[in-house]
């Protein structure tokens, strides 16, 4: 078996070197462990670092495309490079490698898709009180919209099996981290957690660089990844919305109708009618979004199995 430890950079020449040093080159159950670099567009020595400390690959993008994409980017090279298991740390040595080991097991013993590392939060001193509640808030709601149990959402520390990397499509721009998690219990894949340690910090986030900012995104993902994978639901709950305070708006409208004096209360029709009709939109138009969902799901699996006969294909070329 291989593992290949795969870290998206952007502009890490400081922090790479400690990162990389830090990393194993042998572990208990693969055959070899590699180190993936992706470069970001980097505009500082981060190609130069990558090589000179042991990096066995490296994928350079011509120009920065954002943490999600190079997520996306690292996983494709390490499944052409043959990866059974990829693990993903950051290049500013916020994970403590020595924990890739626990990290890696529960795929080695078939027992996960996918395990991501739980940061001991409350205990992060550079961590606001503010960004630990709304961490806490963000996992809660991920939580629920992938139907999982990941106490810790927001971390890139993660291990990943090769059929799990097969099925992966990250949409947001923004980051891969919650996406992945909702899209792989969406998908029925096992996820699971481990405690990890974490060291000190060294630079501010690049990716948080305002609370509000993040969880602004964070919730766009959400929503997105939520209708995206159970369209019905989300257009259904919605439209029902509307529709129920169009029939009380218009139950109103008939109560002074036929109880009292039969005039006014016009308005209480017309926005019952806009209400009524809007809400019946939405349920319309969730249902058409489930039938689209059902396609897309379809050229998902078509995708997948022509990743996997791709790959395999590949490998038996590699292997005569």
């Amino acid at each position: 078996m291989k593992l290949i430890i795969q870290i998206p950079c952007y502009n890490e020449e400081e922090t790479l070197p400690l990162t990389l040093d830090s990393l194993p080159i042998k572990m208990e159950g693969f055959d070899c462990v590699e180190w993936l670099i992706i470069d970001d567009g980097s505009q500082d020595k981060t190609v130069e670092v990558a090589k000179q400390h042991g990096g066995d690959h490296l994928v350079c993008l011509p120009t920065n495309r954002g943490l999600a994409y190079a997520f996306m980017a690292g996983l494709e090279a390490c499944l052409d490079q043959g990866a059974d298991v990829i693990v993903n740390t950051d290049a500013d040595n916020q994970y403590y490698s020595g924990d890739i080991d626990r990290l890696v097991r529960p795929i080695v013993q078939e027992q996960a898709d996918i395990v991501i590392g739980k940061r001991p939060i409350y205990q992060i001193k550079h961590f606001s009180s503010l960004k630990k509640r709304l961490q806490k808030i963000g996992s809660n709601v991920v939580r629920i919209a992938s139907r999982t149990d990941i106490p810790d959402a927001p971390s890139g520390f993660r291990a990943i099996s090769r059929s799990a990397a097969l099925r992966l499509n990250v949409f947001s721009e923004y980051t891969y981290t919650l996406e992945t998690i909702i899209q792989a219990g969406q998908k029925g894949m096992q996820v699971t957690s481990i405690p990890i340690q974490v060291n000190e910090d060294l630079r501010p986030s690049r990716l948080v660089r305002s609370i509000w900012r993040y969880v602004w995104n964070s919730i766009l993902t959400i929503i997105r990844i939520f209708t995206i994978y159970r369209p019905f639901k989300a257009f259904f709950l919605v439209g029902m919305l509307f529709f129920v305070s169009g029939l009380l708006i218009g139950s109103r409208f008939l109560f002074h109708y036929f109880f009292s004096d039969g005039s006014g209360h016009i308005q209480s029709l017309i926005l019952a009618a806009i209400l009524l009709n809007y809400g019946l939109f939405l349920v319309m138009s969730g249902v058409i979004a489930d039938l689209i969902s059902i396609n897309r799901r379809l050229i998902e699996d078509i995708q997948w199995r022509q990743r996997r006969m791709w790959r395999e294909k590949d490998s038996n070329k590699t292997s005569k």
